[in-house]
């Protein structure tokens, strides 16, 4: 393959996008209901081509956790299956009435949502990212141009298959839902130079790949996933409540941009607390590494190193601080936080308030688990990530995040002095 891959697929992509932004709600639906089914009917097949991944995979020494990843099973495939279902039951946003007014010269003006038009998802290793981007894209009535990782090619490019093919027979335009196969660096640069045929990028993968689009894209890009998120216990805290969420939010999925990277506990209450949260956490062998003040209560431990407090580790590593008050956990996390997601742990009103007004990020939480920002739990039915940003979309961003809109305004011959 060679560079023209790109430029054939965008062509395809824009002219199918203009078709499919008429398409009735009802073939929509008809179309991901076809492709659950085609993904159940093609299971074995799927795997098989999965398997030729992990094989590659393992060759090349990946992590246990990337491998995870990769790795698809009956079970994952039903996830998949479900998520088209979910999909399918939520409500088409094209065409929506957002505003509708009258001026007093007569123009009557309408504010309609619409698709974006072509989106492009840049992915890692996670199979099953190929399926749910699809997916929303479609039901948004926006094309998608796909272009995952080389270690999950074999998997994607069946899957692809599989669900564009059904999709085409339900009545959606062709080249609806299309993936780039070459892997190569060069042919994602030049996805991302794709402005002629491309609306919007979305980078879905940890923070390398993310700043790769964001600074090399030509194209809008909406940012996701990086989350370098933070549990705050203040002095007030429950602090059984306080361990149980820090418990989750670290350990309950560690590999995934909600789980916490940093926990910051009030002076006032760091000798009591900080013993007691570490003996959850050895249970689960996750690493800490403290501040000075941190390693005067838990002698030990590592010391933390500026870099510490800046990495999204993904895996079962915390970084500990002890802070001042509200003021400081508020000046650490603005500082080195990604704007993801944020949670305080607190009895006291006006702390919580004052955290819930002054930290800068998608969600912020009082006294629960970061590990809730998620399209399904926020009641979106799914997601297509999570945006860190601030212009257009912000958070879980479910199938209105994929649209846009225009105004159509009605006359009966005015016309501007």
């Amino acid at each position: 393959m060679n560079s023209s891959e790109v430029t054939q697929k965008g062509r395809l992509a824009k002219a199918a996008s203009r078709r499919l932004a008429v398409v009735p709600a009802e073939t929509k639906n008809h179309a991901l209901e076809k492709m659950a089914e085609a993904l159940d009917k093609n299971a074995k097949t799927i795997l098989a081509a999965n398997s030729l991944d992990l094989e590659a995979g393992e060759k090349k020494e990946l992590s246990r956790t990337l491998l995870d990843r990769l790795s698809l099973d009956g079970r994952r495939i039903k996830g998949m299956i479900e998520g088209l279902n979910v999909i399918r039951a939520l409500p088409d946003p094209v065409g929506e009435l957002l505003a509708d007014w009258t001026r007093p010269n007569g123009l009557r003006i309408k504010k309609i949502r619409v698709p974006l038009g072509v989106i492009g998802i840049i992915y890692e290793a996670r199979p099953n990212v190929t399926v749910d981007s699809a997916a929303l894209c479609l039901k948004a009535g926006n094309a998608v141009i796909l272009r995952g990782g080389s270690d999950a090619i074999q998997s994607n490019i069946e899957i692809a298959k599989v669900i564009s093919e059904a999709a085409y027979s339900a009545g959606l335009p062709e080249n609806s839902i299309q993936l780039i196969s070459d892997t190569r660096r060069e042919t994602a640069e030049e996805l991302m130079g794709a402005r002629e045929y491309i609306d919007v990028l979305i980078p879905r993968g940890g923070q390398s790949l993310i700043q790769t689009v964001v600074k090399k894209s030509t194209i809008p890009v909406i940012e996701t996933g990086e989350g370098n998120c933070h549990a705050y216990v203040e002095r007030t805290a429950d602090q059984k409540m306080a361990a149980d969420i820090v418990f989750n939010a670290k350990c309950s999925r560690p590999s995934v941009c909600n789980a916490i990277e940093n926990l910051l506990v009030d002076d006032a209450i760091a000798a009591e607390f900080l013993p007691l949260v570490k003996q959850r956490l050895d249970a689960a062998h996750v690493e800490l590494r403290g501040d000075a003040k941190t390693l005067s209560i838990l002698p030990g431990i590592k010391l933390a190193t500026e870099e510490d407090w800046q990495n999204e580790f993904l895996a079962l590593i915390l970084a500990v601080k002890v802070v001042a008050g509200v003021d400081d956990a508020i000046y650490h996390i603005n500082k080195y936080g990604t704007k993801h997601s944020e949670t305080i742990v607190t009895r006291d009103d006006k702390a919580a308030k004052k955290f819930t007004d002054e930290i800068d990020a998608a969600a912020v939480y009082v006294n629960a688990s970061t590990r809730f920002t998620d399209g399904f739990e926020f009641g979106f039915g799914a997601e297509i990530g999570i945006s860190t940003q601030k212009l257009h979309a912000r958070g879980p961003m479910g199938l209105p995040e994929l649209t846009s809109y225009k105004y159509v305004i009605h006359g009966n011959g005015q016309v501007r002095q």
